[in-house]
C-alpha cells in the first residue's frame, strides 16, 4: 500500500474522528418523522464530505422517501470499477435510560466510540471516505473508479432503494461491489464474510370466539385459540430442529466438507456462555456453527394473546397471534417458501379455530460467493496484513437484502468489508465501535483498493 496515505491517515486519526462524531452526532433516525431535518442534515454532511474529497460528480437523489447520496469518480482509465454501498440512517436509540452517555453526543472511552450509528453504519461508510479523502489528499487520485450509493432507509426495509438500482442499472454497472456493513467473528480476527442467508416470514392470527369466554363455563366446548397456535406451532418443528414443513428443504443443497471445515475451524461464540442456555440445539447432524451459518431455520419470533396482566383471568382467549421468519439458504425462494408455509398452515388448522395469515412483504434471497474468489483472497490478503492475523471465512445467519438484489441486477462479486465486532450492541444501547478498528479497517480498505485495482 502507498506509505504516504498511511501516513496522512496516521497523521489526521483526530481530524477524521472529529469528523466521524460530527456524523455521528446527526439524529439521523429514519423511522421517525420528527427526525427529517436530520436526515436532510445527513445528506448535506455526505454531499460537502464527498466534494472536498474531489469526487468528478455528487448528487443528491430523490427517492419518494428519504433521499440516497450519490456520487462517482471515473479517471481511473482502464483500471476496474468499485460500487461502494452504504447507509446513514440510524436505529432509534431508545431506551434512552440505558444509555451510559448521550447516545447522539459521540464519547470516547476505553478504546472505543460510543454513539448511535458508529458500529451500523456511519462509522464504517465513513472509513471508506476517510481512505478517498487520503488518497486524494496524498496521490491525487483513486487508484479505481468508484461509484458510490449511501442510502437512508436501510433500518426501515430499504423499501425505495431497490426501484433506484432497478431504474439506473447503466449508470451503476460496475465490477464489483463493496459493503461495510458487517462485522467479524471477534475483536481483532480478520473475517471474510462470502454468504448470507436470506429471509421471509409470516404472522397468523388464529381466531375462534367473537369474544373472550368465561373459561370455566366454555371450557371443554370451544377449542382455545391460543392452545390452536401452540400446537400448530410445534408441529412444524420436530425435536431434532428438524422443519417439518413439506417440501422446506427442497432445492437446499448438502453443505459441503471443505466449507464444514472452514466454519468449524473459525472462531466463535461460546453459546452457553454469551447467552446464558443451558446447551446449544441444533439441527440433527450439524454443528451450531453449520446450522447458523448454512442452514434454513424457522423461529417464532413472538406470541401473543389472552390475558397478560397480574394475576390470573380465567378466560379463553378470542384470539391468539404469531409472527414467524425463516433465514433461507441458497437454493431456497422465499415466495416458495411463503407458499410451503400457507399450505401447512391450511392443512394443519386445528378444528374449531380459523387461521388467518399475513405474508412479510419484505423478504431477500440468500447470497454466496466462492470463497476462493480472487478478490476474496485479495480482501483477506489485505485484512491479514493490516491486523497481523490470519483471515477467517465464515457466512452469516443474518441477511442484508440489498446484497442479493446486486447480485440479481448486476451479476458482480459482492465484497463484504466489515470490521464490527460481536461487543458493538447494534441497535441496543451503548452502541460502539473499536478504535483500533477504525484506524487498522482503514489500513485494510487502503490495501484492498490498491490490490483490487490490479487485474490479475
Amino acid at each position: 500500500m502507498s506509505k504516504a496515505v498511511q501516513e496522512y491517515l496516521q497523521k489526521n486519526e483526530e481530524r477524521l474522528l472529529h469528523k466521524l462524531s460530527d456524523f455521528l452526532a446527526i439524529k439521523s433516525v429514519s423511522t421517525d418523522p420528527e427526525k427529517k431535518d436530520n436526515m436532510e442534515e445527513a445528506v448535506d454532511f455526505l454531499i460537502n464530505y464527498m466534494k472536498e474529497i474531489g469526487f468528478d460528480t455528487v448528487e443528491r437523489r430523490e427517492t419518494g422517501g428519504h433521499p440516497l447520496v450519490y456520487a462517482e469518480y471515473m479517471q481511473a482509465e482502464g483500471a476496474p470499477t468499485a460500487l461502494f454501498y452504504g447507509h446513514y440512517d440510524v436505529q432509534p436509540a431508545d431506551p434512552y435510560e440505558l444509555w451510559e452517555t448521550e447516545p447522539f453526543t459521540p464519547t470516547i472511552r476505553d478504546g472505543k466510540i460510543f454513539a448511535r450509528g458508529a458500529s451500523d453504519d456511519k462509522g464504517q461508510v465513513f472509513m471508506h471516505l476517510a481512505v478517498f479523502e487520503a488518497m486524494m489528499n496524498t496521490e491525487g487520485k483513486l487508484p479505481l473508479n468508484v461509484k458510490v450509493v449511501i442510502e437512508g432507509e436501510e433500518e426501515i426495509g430499504s423499501e425505495h432503494l431497490y426501484s433506484f438500482l432497478h431504474d439506473n442499472q447503466e449508470l451503476l454497472k460496475a465490477d464489483f461491489s463493496l459493503i461495510s456493513d458487517s462485522g467479524m467473528v471477534d475483536k481483532g480476527i480478520p473475517t471474510i464474510l462470502y454468504g448470507l442467508k436470506g429471509f421471509t416470514g409470516l404472522e397468523l392470527k388464529v381466531r375462534g370466539p367473537g369474544r373472550d369466554l368465561h373459561s370455566g363455563l366454555y371450557g371443554g366446548a370451544v377449542k382455545n385459540p391460543a392452545m390452536a397456535l401452540a400446537q400448530l406451532l410445534a408441529s412444524m418443528k420436530n425435536e431434532e430442529e428438524v422443519i417439518t414443513v413439506p417440501g422446506f428443504y427442497d432445492g437446499v443443497e448438502e453443505l459441503p466438507e471443505e466449507e464444514r471445515k472452514l466454519m468449524n475451524e473459525a472462531p466463535g461464540e461460546d453459546y452457553p456462555v454469551t447467552t446464558g442456555i443451558p446447551e446449544t440445539a441444533s439441527e440433527k447432524g450439524y454443528t451450531a456453527k453449520e446450522h447458523t451459518m448454512a442452514r434454513p431455520t424457522l423461529e417464532v419470533n413472538g406470541m401473543f394473546g389472552g390475558y397478560q396482566g397480574e394475576g390470573t383471568k380465567t378466560i379463553i382467549p378470542a384470539e391468539a397471534t404469531a409472527k414467524l421468519t425463516c433465514r433461507l439458504v441458497p437454493g431456497q425462494d422465499p415466495k416458495d417458501v411463503q407458499d410451503k408455509l400457507v399450505d401447512f398452515i391450511n392443512n394443519n388448522t386445528p378444528k374449531g379455530v380459523i387461521v388467518d395469515v399475513k405474508r412479510e412483504a419484505l423478504s431477500a434471497k440468500a447470497y454466496k460467493v466462492d470463497p476462493g474468489h480472487p478478490l476474496l483472497r485479495k480482501a483477506a490478503e489485505s485484512y491479514s496484513e493490516a491486523f497481523g492475523s490470519e483471515t477467517v471465512f465464515v457466512r452469516l445467519g443474518g441477511s442484508i437484502p440489498v446484497v442479493e438484489t446486486i447480485d440479481s441486477l448486476f451479476g458482480i462479486p459482492v465484497v463484504l468489508l466489515g470490521f464490527g465486532t460481536p461487543e458493538d450492541n447494534l441497535h441496543s444501547p451503548n452502541e460502539s465501535f473499536p478504535l483500533e478498528h477504525f484506524a487498522k479497517g482503514m489500513d485494510v480498505l487502503t490495501r484492498f483498493y490498491n490490490n483490487a485495482a490490479v487485474n490479475k
